[in-house]
């Protein structure tokens, strides 16, 4: 399954620098390469989500297409990462750790749906303090 798309690369990072880590040689996008460092990014996150999740997710958290997209950005630089993919590399990695433990939570049940939170507010006013009634005689 994957977690995000090409043009999810494309918002994240921009054409010029995308174009950058995947060119070939006449100047086009080598989408194999790009879709070759998705795929490796899906399956890495779908490694610390078998646990825990019924895969194939029937619907995908932005959070997991944001931190695939740092999982594909990091293939896609390979031996020349820059210091921010390392960064969100592992940031990302940290973070689906914790999502394996139980310690952070997707929002979606164990079968992988997204649950209906229970967790609702309700005011309600205990009733005006200051009323001219209530002043006895300040007002």
């Amino acid at each position: 399954m994957s977690y995000a798309t090409l043009d999810d690369l494309r918002k994240r990072y921009g054409e010029a620098d995308l174009l950058d880590l995947a060119q070939q040689s006449d100047g086009s996008w080598d989408t194999v390469k790009i879709y070759e460092a998705l795929d490796d990014a899906a399956q890495t996150i779908d490694s610390y989500l078998a646990g825990r999740y019924t895969l194939p997710l029937t619907s995908v958290p932005a959070v997991l297409s944001r931190h695939c997209c740092y999982l594909a950005r990091y293939f896609l630089e390979k031996n020349r990462a820059t210091e921010q993919a390392r960064q969100d590399y592992e940031d990302s990695l940290r973070f689906l750790e914790k999502v394996a433990s139980g310690a952070i939570s997707l929002g979606l049940s164990d079968s992988g749906e997204t649950v209906e939170s229970d967790n609702t507010v309700v005011m309600e006013s205990g009733g005006s303090v200051w009323a001219r009634e209530r002043a006895k005689g300040f007002i």
